[in-house]
């Protein structure tokens, strides 16, 4: 029932990277284009605002790149696994292989590699991504994962996932990407928001910006962390257990958020401790006049032709 001497043919459907998709990469590619640009423009500011600048704009940049590709990536909940476990239904042969569940905000990624990656006269290296988007039906994904015929490994965990599975994560998933997607970019617009209020003369509104933005990525990690509390069912594959954790993704995500919540609160802070400091810490243009004022000297210009066109003293003196 094969083709080619029993080697499987390619299937013709498109392999998704585990934790990484083309959308992520073009985020990353705008945001360092930005970076790119401003760099350019660095040597143009003078004196040490070129310092405050550089680490103003590329923290900012961060900030922003990082609310957006955590949407995209597949590294919130990962598990690893090596394992010698059964390869197709309804046979007996087995395969050595390593095993990887990646589960993201929109869906999951299965990895499954052969140790070695020939093995069964077959190319064991399958990376198969699940969604459930709105616009996406993870039912109608599964099934037709089983009329491809992939490996048992592969479909014993997307079947874990599906909403007629009695371990509940499918609705358990989708609702905490849901809602972590949702908060995540309102949390986004917040921080373009604290960008052009930090920009205008209204420092104290730009902080409390940052303070929402960290607001709404810390209730995007209590959201998803909430969801994975709950014990889940145990992932047996062969010989293993799949064990998943929480992954890169989770926790970019808080350290950001966490610095949004430090920075909004020194702005704040700031605004009612010392508003001159800030203003100035602020606007590096004002810093560097008030500094020419204290610590420069008056100069005075002077006329040479002021005296030749200066207008004669007139003495007048009455004899009497």
């Amino acid at each position: 029932m094969t083709l080619w001497n029993g080697v499987l043919p390619f299937y013709p459907q498109p392999r998704h990277a585990a934790g990484f998709s083309v959308p992520l990469l073009i985020v990353i590619l705008v945001f360092l284009a930005l970076a790119a640009s401003f760099l350019l423009i660095l040597p143009g500011i003078r004196g040490h605002s070129r310092w405050f600048w550089l680490v103003r704009v590329l923290l900012s940049l961060f900030i922003g790149a990082e609310i957006v590709a955590v949407h995209f990536s597949g590294e919130w909940f990962v598990g690893r696994v090596w394992t010698n476990t059964s390869y197709k239904a309804f046979s007996v042969a087995r395969v050595q292989a390593h095993v990887g569940l990646h589960v993201g905000l929109v869906g999951i990624n299965i990895t499954l590699t052969g140790t070695p990656v020939q093995q069964l006269n077959e190319t064991i290296d399958y990376n198969e991504q699940f969604t459930w988007r709105l616009d996406e039906d993870y039912t109608k994904e599964y099934v037709h994962a089983l009329e491809r015929g992939l490996p048992d490994p592969v479909l014993y965990l997307a079947e874990k996932f599906t909403p007629s599975s009695p371990c509940g994560l499918y609705h358990q998933y989708h609702l905490a990407g849901h809602y972590a997607t949702a908060t995540l970019w309102v949390a986004f617009c917040f921080w373009i928001l604290s960008n052009v209020l930090l920009s205008m003369p209204a420092p104290l509104y730009g902080g409390l910006a940052l303070l929402t933005t960290s607001a709404f990525m810390l209730f995007a990690i209590f959201a998803f962390a909430s969801v994975s509390s709950v014990g889940l069912c145990p992932f047996r594959l062969g010989s293993s257990t799949l064990t998943p954790h929480y992954g890169a993704a989770f926790w970019v995500t808080l350290a950001t958020g966490i610095l949004c919540l430090l920075l909004g609160g020194a702005v704040v802070i700031l605004h009612y401790a010392g508003p001159n400091t800030l203003r100035i810490f602020l606007d590096q243009s004002v810093r560097d006049c008030s500094s020419q004022e204290k610590g420069g000297s008056s100069l005075f210009l002077s006329n040479p032709l002021r005296k030749q066109f200066a207008a004669p003293d007139l003495n007048i003196t009455t004899n009497l």
